[in-house]
């Protein structure tokens, strides 16, 4: 997701959350339990950041 600088950063919860141990990301929103516990203090340079891992680890997914 690519968003200007100016846009505040959506969280990618999508409300299915449940960790999968095989892979140690949320099945809905493809975080870590450590970025989903930091999202509420994060700056959206690390939001943005995050973003980026989810989007990579979603395209592993479909793969």
């Amino acid at each position: 997701m690519t968003l200007p600088e100016s846009v505040p950063v959506p969280s990618p919860c999508i409300s299915v959350c449940r960790m999968k141990p095989s892979t140690g990301l949320c099945e809905g929103c493809y975080r870590t339990i450590d970025e989903i516990a930091r999202w509420g203090n994060a700056d959206d340079e690390s939001k943005r950041l995050i973003w980026a891992r989810i989007e990579q680890r979603r395209k592993a997914n479909a793969a």
